[in-house]
């Protein structure tokens, strides 16, 4: 603190003692003249007093000063010990941000069939693959459809959760402005296959290279928003799951009716497959794929679509050798890719050993039966729980929820046993895992429920509501419930690449067993 001037009567002042008057009362007093000003004594100058001048009573002796200097200095080395303390942790702070940025719950891509997809067929019109309705969704949050094929959560969505992220929307729910596409996305659509042709008598659906070309356009979206480097950052780092090739047998090179059981031989089929896939996988690449689990085939003779085919129930083996097959050439696709493209991480995900593990050992994972659907659904038409199935009284005891597709009890299992594998092969940190809250729905207004049918077994109970209604967009064949398709809008004039129109057919065929 400065003290209060001490005013000397008729004091000539030198050009020093002018200059010190100055400095002391400040710039503020500068302007006055220079008669209106009396000396001043500060206390931290080198010279308490005038040079002809006493010091006055308010002035402190040299002793008082040089301890008040003493205390400063001591003040000032405590501040200066306090900013080198503060800048440890700011240095700190950032290596613990970085460390936090480094184990960020990861980027999700979902490229499959109707065991992924979690609705983006309820945004096509004409297709006939989709499950919008009771009793699907009955386990889920809410308890209503959302276009998964099961009663509760498929294998995607609870590896989403071990992550520690929302399960991924599906495409078509998305416009190519929200913010949602710097997130994960789900392509996958019931139905599809790696061939185009595959399930071409569900009329619409999304084929592997269709959901390519719709990954295209996320990405150009994603460098509207963020620019290029940033965008390929995301994508680079980011999990690739590919989960097809069921439908090329079960609705495909298995039936009667599809041209490919007659052109080809299995052995002719699987050189066909695995050069679709390897083209296919190096087109994701080239747009910045890197971490890829491919999900290899399950013991598709044990669903028990196919058990009701044999003749005594049981499964059939001739088929889990074609999926055996189609996993051992896919596995050596997949090292030939790592080979030849830089910086790829593509793996083959063992579904087969984990499904066929609670086949033949049902009640060591809680389950009492794998070789019939909950819905007792096997010998129907489609194969799928309708609202007029009898569904079983305790879902959770049941391996498959219908004649295809696994229950959300067993999705659970099965997608542990592949996260741990991911662990293993040190493509995740086991400290890195996390439980999500419960996961995210796309919902939309939905008409009122319907009375639900009465359970197999139990009380009757309301019916959980139904998807809505598929609405026409413009005749083009695709619908906007509760949005349109982003197919048709621009991404911010960045000059994204238009996805090929949906695989259709003009013709209907009979039923289809399996979406």
């Amino acid at each position: 603190a400065i003290p209060s001037p001490h005013p000397i009567a008729g004091t000539k002042f030198s050009r020093y003692q002018k200059a010190q008057t100055r400095k002391c009362h400040g710039a503020h007093l500068r302007s006055l003249p220079l008669h209106t000003v009396q000396p001043c004594y500060k206390t931290n100058a080198t010279r308490c007093t005038l040079d002809h001048q006493s010091p006055p009573a308010s002035c402190p002796t040299q002793a008082p000063r040089r301890e008040a200097e003493g205390t400063a200095m001591a003040a000032l080395s405590s501040t200066a010990a306090a900013i080198a303390v503060l800048a440890l942790a700011a240095v700190a702070g950032v290596a613990l941000g970085t460390t936090a940025a480094t184990k960020k719950a990861p980027v999700i891509y979902i490229f499959g069939d109707s065991m992924s997809d979690v609705g983006n067929n309820n945004y096509l019109l004409l297709s006939i693959a989709k499950c919008n309705y009771p009793w699907y969704g009955i386990d889920y949050e809410g308890g209503y459809p959302t276009g998964r094929f099961t009663n509760g959560r498929t294998i995607g969505d609870i590896m989403a959760a071990k992550f520690g992220v929302p399960p991924p929307p599906p495409f078509l729910s998305l416009y190519m402005t929200d913010d949602e596409v710097l997130s994960g996305v789900n392509f996958a659509s019931g139905g599809a296959g790696l061939l185009n042709e595959t399930g071409i008598y569900f009329v619409e659906y999304l084929s592997f290279d269709n959901q390519i070309s719709y990954f295209e356009q996320i990405k150009n979206a994603m460098i509207g928003k963020i620019g290029k480097k940033a965008a390929e950052e995301v994508v680079n780092g980011a999990i690739f799951q590919i989960g097809l090739g069921s439908n090329d047998y079960v609705n495909n090179f298995l039936r009667p009716f599809m041209a490919d059981g007659f052109v080809y031989t299995h052995d002719q089929f699987i050189g066909l497959l695995m050069d679709t896939i390897d083209q296919q996988l190096t087109r994701l690449y080239h747009l910045g794929a890197r971490n890829v689990w491919f999900t290899g085939l399950a013991p598709l003779g044990c669903i028990p679509s196919q058990r009701v085919l044999s003749d005594n129930g049981e499964c059939l083996e001739d088929v889990n050798a074609y999926a055996l097959q189609f996993n051992a050439a896919a596995k050596d696709l997949l090292d030939r890719l790592n080979a030849k493209l830089p910086g790829a991480r593509m793996s083959l995900a063992d579904c087969y050993s984990v499904v066929m593990e609670l086949i033949e050992h049902p009640k060591k994972y809680g389950f009492t039966t794998s070789h019939t659907s909950c819905c007792d659904v096997d010998t129907s038409v489609g194969g799928l729980c309708l609202p007029t199935a009898d569904v079983c009284d305790d879902r959770s005891q049941f391996v498959f929820w219908d004649a295809y597709h696994t229950s959300d009890a067993a999705n659970q299992v099965i997608a542990g046993r592949l996260y741990a594998d991911m662990v293993s092969a040190g493509d995740v940190q086991q400290g890195n895992t996390t439980v999500s809250d419960a996961p995210r729905v796309v919902r939309s207004p939905r008409p009122v429920p319907p009375p639900r049918p009465a359970v197999r077994g139990g009380n009757t109970t309301s019916a959980p509501r139904t998807a809505p209604a598929a609405r026409s967009v413009h005749g083009n064949g695709t619908t906007s419930a509760p949005r349109a398709s982003p197919a048709a809008r621009p991404v911010n004039g960045n000059g994204a690449t238009s996805a090929p129109p949906v695989v259709g057919s003009s013709s209907h065929a009979a039923p289809p067993p399996q979406p």
